[in-house]
């Protein structure tokens, strides 16, 4: 599983290795910043793409939006598991509206059952 995570605060991989997930996947990918996201997730092609909200100098929600008309114009192909995992519920739950599969506190990301692969 190759997981892409636009995070700028927390280190997603140290977070999931913590939690004993991190054995689980791949590869990850965490970029710090979310400039040109469309052009890290074609390079990434990520199983899982996880969005912080709030990240300079779109906010995850923005991603999001450029990412759902990207492939609604055929010029991108959509993740199959997007996480909305802000560290503000309020954050992640407009996110889950506007698309993403999940929506969890990034504290609790090791709580999704995506990770639970065999």
């Amino acid at each position: 599983m190759r997981v892409l995570a636009f995070e700028d605060s927390y280190d997603i991989e140290a977070l999931l290795d913590s939690a004993g997930i991190k054995h689980q996947i791949s590869h990850i990918t965490q970029r710090w910043d979310s400039s040109n996201p469309l052009e890290h997730i074609a390079k990434v092609r990520p199983d899982v793409l996880l969005l912080d909200y709030y990240m300079p100098p779109h906010t995850g929600l923005e991603v999001l939006q450029l990412l759902n008309e990207a492939v609604a114009k055929g010029k991108a192909v959509r993740p199959p598991t997007i996480v909305a995992m802000s560290s503000e519920a309020g954050a992640n739950a407009v996110m889950f509206q506007k698309g993403a599969n999940h929506q969890v506190i990034k504290f609790d990301l090791h709580t999704l059952d995506i990770w639970n692969v065999t």
